[in-house]
C-alpha cells in the first residue's frame, strides 16, 4: 500500500520536536562561542598587535587533551587508553594535523585579504562538508536540504552586504594570498568536521576529543617553535593579552566539547550552517567594543539564516548510512577495543571491570529519552 501523502502541517511539525529545538539551541550556543573567539582575536590584533594563530590555539588543545584524556583513563584504565593509541592513533593524528592547519590558515588569511572576502570564502566549509558527507558517510540529501543551505548562505550574504554599507571592510594587503589561505583553511575545516563526525558516530566522545587534541597539542607546539617563537616571547610579557587568550581558550574549549554532540544529534553540515549566525552576535559585541553601526539588514539576515536551518529540517534530516553511536555500537566498540569475543562472557566481565558503564543512547526518533554525551 502507498503511504499517505504528508501535508504541509505535518512537514512543519518538526518545529515542536524537542530534538530540533535542542539542535537549534546547541547550534546557536556554538555560534556564540565562535563570536567570542572572533572578538578576542580582533582585540588581540587591534590593541596588542598580536597575530600568532598557532600560539593562540596551543593552550586550547593542551587543556582539551589534559581534561579528556584524564577522563578516558578514569573510564577505561591505562590499558584501555593505550589501546586507543595502538588501534586508532594514526586516524587521530591525521585529524589533529588537519584541524591545526585549518585553524592556522583561516586566522592567517585575515592578515592578507579583506574582511569581506574572508567571510565569504570561509563559508566554503559548508559545501565541502556536504560533498564529503555524500562521499564518505553516504548521506543522500533531498532537494529541500540544498534549498535550506542556499537560503542560509543568502542570509550570510546579507550580513556581508551590511558590512560593506557600514564600511567595515578593510583593504587587502595581498588579496590572492589571503584568499587562497582562507579557501585552504575552510577546506581543511570541512575535512576536520566530517572526520570528527565519523569518529564520534563510532567511538565515545571523550576518546574522540581527547585523542585528536593530544596529537594536535604536539603538532601545534612544534609549529609554534618553528614559526612563532618571537611572537610567543613578546606575548608572555603582556598580562592583558594573556587574559584575552584565556577568554579565547574558554570559548574554544566549550566549542570543541560540544561540536561532536552536534555531529551526533545533527551533522557536520548543520554545525556549519548554525555558525553562520556568529556575525550577527559579533555585531552585538561590536557595538560597544569596536563602534560598529547597526543596519536594517542585520536582524533580517539573522532571521533568514534561521529559516534556512529550519527548511533543512522540513523533510527528515538525512542520516548517514553508518548510523550513530547507539548502545549496541558502544558495546561492540568496547569489545573490539579489548579484544573480547561475543561468545566469551568471562572475558567480557573482566573487560567490563575496567570499562565505563555505557549510558543509553538516544534513538533518533525518541526525543524523550536521555541524551548520550559519552
Amino acid at each position: 500500500m502507498c503511504e499517505p501523502k504528508k501535508t504541509w502541517k505535518s512537514r512543519f511539525a518538526f518545529l515542536k520536536d524537542p530534538k530540533f529545538l535542542k539542535v537549534l539551541f546547541l547550534g546557536q550556543l556554538l555560534s556564540l562561542c565562535i563570536t567570542g573567539t572572533n572578538v578576542t582575536t580582533t582585540k588581540l590584533g587591534n590593541d596588542y598587535n598580536f597575530a600568532a594563530p598557532t600560539t593562540q590555539t596551543f593552550l586550547v588543545y593542551a587543556c582539551l587533551a589534559l581534561v579528556y584524556n584524564s577522563f578516558a583513563i578514569y573510564k577505561r584504565g591505562i590499558r584501555g587508553w593505550l589501546l586507543q593509541f595502538w588501534r586508532r592513533g594514526i586516524y587521530y593524528f591525521i585529524l589533529g594535523l588537519i584541524d591545526v592547519e585549518g585553524n592556522y590558515f583561516v586566522v592567517k588569511s585575515y592578515q592578507y585579504t579583506s574582511l569581506l572576502s574572508a567571510m565569504l570564502l570561509d563559508c566554503w566549509s559548508t559545501p565541502v562538508c556536504m560533498i564529503l558527507s555524500f562521499l564518505f558517510l553516504k548521506v543522500r540529501y533531498k532537494w529541500v536540504q540544498y534549498v535550506g543551505v542556499f537560503i542560509a548562505l543568502c542570509g550570510l550574504g546579507m550580513l556581508v552586504g551590511s558590512d560593506v554599507m557600514t564600511d567595515k571592510n578593510y583593504a587587502a594587503a595581498d588579496a590572492v594570498k589571503g584568499d587562497l589561505f582562507c579557501l585552504l583553511g575552510a577546506t581543511l575545516y570541512g575535512f576536520s568536521n566530517v572526520g570528527e563526525e565519523i569518529m564520534a558516530r563510532k567511538h565515545p566522545l571523550y576518546e574522540v576529543i581527547g585523542m585528536f587534541t593530544f596529537f594536535a597539542t604536539f603538532i601545534n607546539f612544534v609549529q609554534l617553535m618553528i614559526l612563532e617563537r618571537s611572537e610567543f616571547a613578546s606575548f608572555v610579557n603582556q598580562g592583558e593579552a594573556i587574559a584575552m587568550v584565556i577568554v579565547y581558550t574558554c570559548c574554544m574549549f566549550v566549542l570543541y566539547s560540544l561540536a561532536p554532540v552536534m555531529f551526533r544529534l545533527g551533522s557536520a553540515v548543520l554545525y556549519n550552517l548554525s555558525l553562520l549566525t556568529s556575525d550577527f552576535y559579533g555585531l552585538i559585541f561590536g557595538l560597544g567594543l569596536f563602534g560598529y553601526k547597526v543596519t536594517f539588514l542585520y536582524p533580517i539576515a539573522y532571521v533568514v539564516i534561521i529559516i534556512g536551518i529550519a527548511i533543512y529540517h522540513i523533510f527528515p534530516a538525512p542520516e548517514p548510512a553508518m548510523g550513530t553511536f547507539t548502545k549496541e555500537v558502544a558495546l561492540k566498540e568496547k569489545n573490539d577495543l579489548f579484544g573480547v569475543k561475543p561468545d566469551d562472557p568471562e572475558q567480557g566481565r573482566r573487560a567490563s571491570s575496567v570499562m565505563e558503564n555505557v549510558p543509553e543512547r538516544i534513538p533518533a526518533d525518541d526525543a524523550k529519552m536521555k541524551d548520550e554525551t559519552a
